[in-house]
């Protein structure tokens, strides 16, 4: 990708954060954030009683705060060719974080946090296990959510799509390496992340991969969208590989019908997906759409996750290299149905334990997948603000 054209996409990038956040919310916020956070500091002489208040005060405003999360998942998947195959994923991860909190004057919060992400696959050994670093400073003000570092995935407000992001993805890659902003109200959000997920040199490729979406809801009516780019360059000198251009737009509209049925939740949308993929190797370029229809219940302990997709092939490029697209290969298909039927076995602020039967057509068979996942988090002991979320949204 050359230097002009990067700069488009990123200002282009810029431009859609700005004109969502500015619709998202009203100018009194917007002058009460640049006020607090522009004045210059008075300074005025003070006792020492007043000097040992303010140090008191200021202690305060600095906490430690630790935090684990563990999951295990068992994932057995019967596929067959020609877009998936068959095999079994059993593994834990175990993330442990630390870091310090705090709040200043104006009423933001700060956080700078670091820990690992420790994956062992079940019956491997040393060999097999994967440590991912993570280290982020985090900011919190007024709805407003800025993270830039290695952030976990599980700290973005929606999960990324199947179509976006395959659940093996979720599994093995779990932090976004680079930014990850928000703002969210009690009428929807609108969140961006840069993902930079490899750096360039003689034996990786350069890649990286930016993703904005939002959703607003009013009453039972929402709407929303999603726009990501994703960029794979070569590897450095002496190598090389040709640049591929992966461009999504997704744009939906929907209903939320959970406050008004006996059901827990009840929600329905209908979306329209535009792709543009790029090979420079060829200088050949696909623009693949198709019709995106999910639909969601749950009732107590009982749950149905339907998705279906009608259109074209998503990923037109995958066999020319399997590192470019990063979503499920069941989007090859031309017509693809998948139906998750969901038991939770628990399910509170800090444990989410659920067994899943998937489904899925592609028009050649129909397929079967069990997944048994258990999510712990020791922070919804202390912070009860709902049921915790599972890996992929369950």
């Amino acid at each position: 990708m050359s230097g002009r054209e990067l700069k488009i996409i990123w200002a282009g990038v810029f431009l859609l954060c700005v004109c969502a956040w500015a619709n998202a919310m009203d100018s009194v916020a917007v002058s009460g954030f640049w006020t607090r956070y522009s004045k210059t500091p008075r300074y005025v002489a003070v006792d020492s009683i007043s000097l040992q208040r303010r140090a008191t005060e200021e202690a305060k405003r600095v906490r430690f705060i630790y935090n684990v999360d563990f999951a295990t998942y068992f994932d057995n998947r019967e596929y067959k060719a020609p877009y998936q195959i068959p095999q079994t994923l059993l593994n834990f991860r175990l993330s442990p974080e630390i870091g310090v909190r705090i709040n200043d004057r104006a009423g933001g919060v700060h956080e700078m946090v670091a820990g690992v992400r420790y994956t062992q696959p079940l019956g491997g050994n040393w060999r097999d296990i994967q440590i991912a670093p993570t280290a982020y400073y985090h900011f919190q003000y007024r709805g407003f959510d800025v993270g830039m570092g290695a952030i976990p995935y599980e700290n973005r407000i929606a999960p990324l799509p199947d179509w976006v992001m395959y659940d093996s993805l979720v599994y093995m890659h779990p932090n976004i390496q680079g930014a990850l902003m928000s703002y969210r109200d009690k009428r929807g959000y609108v969140e961006f992340l840069c993902d930079w997920r490899s750096s360039q040199t003689a034996e990786r490729r350069e890649m990286f991969r930016l993703v904005l979406d939002g959703r607003y809801q009013y009453k039972w009516l929402m709407t929303g969208g999603l726009f990501s780019l994703n960029h794979k360059a070569g590897f450095a000198a002496p190598n090389h590989e040709a640049v591929m251009d992966d461009i999504n737009l997704n744009a939906f509209v929907g209903v939320n019908l959970s406050s008004y049925t006996p059901l827990d939740s009840l929600s329905l949308q209908v979306g329209y997906i535009f792709e543009w993929e790029r090979d420079r190797a060829t200088d050949e370029s696909l623009f693949p759409q198709g019709m995106l229809v999910e639909l969601y219940a749950r009732w107590w302990f009982l749950g149905l996750k339907n998705t279906f997709f009608y259109g074209e092939n998503l990923q037109p490029f995958r066999s020319r290299n399997a590192y470019f697209n990063l979503g499920d290969p069941f989007y090859q298909s031309r017509l693809y149905n998948r139906t998750d039927l969901i038991v939770y076995l628990y399910r509170s602020s800090f444990v989410n334990f659920y067994f899943s039967w998937n489904m899925h057509y592609d028009t050649y068979h129909l397929q079967h997948q069990q997944q048994l996942i258990v999510r712990f988090n020791l922070d919804g002991i202390w912070h009860r603000h709902g049921e915790l979320r599972g890996l992929f949204d369950k």
